[in-house]
């Protein structure tokens, strides 16, 4: 296989726009050829097959979703309104990435049928849910385990809506509903 990561990373993001647009059934390497605007033939020789492809967008897809830390001020103390503020960047972020959000939407629907798919897609998840629960046990941010597998599938659920059927939630203020997500999960835990 050919090591050309620059490359690799702009098939992959371009593979991640068909995955989006055209759902897992146009996922073909002709199709990210062409989103890439490279030779045909060319992610051939960098993927050993679409299942490889599919598991590398998988983990390319959590890296993009990751919030920098500079898009927030940690040096403040550990408090509510931090998480509400880390929360709030972290919808902002993956809303500006809509692309990725619908590719990961649309992995999570082909992982159904393939199971190789959902192996490596269940690790991936799992991974990032447990880096959520120990950031916040080493942040020193109030809540608990489950306050923080609470806020991630709240969190989940808005952008979902907020990505596909957007008018659901036009009459509500999201960064409202987040503030709401963490002081009520805050209150139970």
């Amino acid at each position: 296989m050919v090591q050309n990561t620059e490359r690799r990373t702009a098939l992959i993001d371009a593979a991640i726009e068909v995955l989006a647009r055209d759902g897992a059934r146009g996922l073909t390497f002709r199709a990210v050829d062409v989103e890439a605007g490279v030779p045909k033939g060319t992610a051939s020789n960098y993927f050993a097959n679409r299942a490889d492809l599919l598991n590398q967008v998988g983990a390319h897809i959590h890296q993009r979703m990751t919030l920098d830390p500079g898009q927030y001020d940690l040096n403040r103390p550990p408090s509510p309104e931090l998480l509400t503020d880390v929360m709030r960047a972290l919808f902002h972020h993956i809303s500006d990435d809509r692309t990725g959000w619908l590719a990961l939407l649309e992995l999570r629907l082909e992982a159904i049928r393939r199971p190789e798919l959902q192996g490596a897609l269940t690790e991936t998840l799992r991974t990032n849910l447990n880096a959520n629960i120990e950031g916040r046990r080493e942040s020193g941010i109030p809540g608990d385990d489950t306050t923080t597998v609470l806020l991630y599938y709240a969190m989940t659920g808005v952008i979902l809506e907020h990505l596909t059927v957007p008018d659901v939630l036009a009459r509500f203020d999201v960064d409202e509903l987040i503030a709401a997500f963490v002081n009520r999960s805050l209150a139970e835990s």
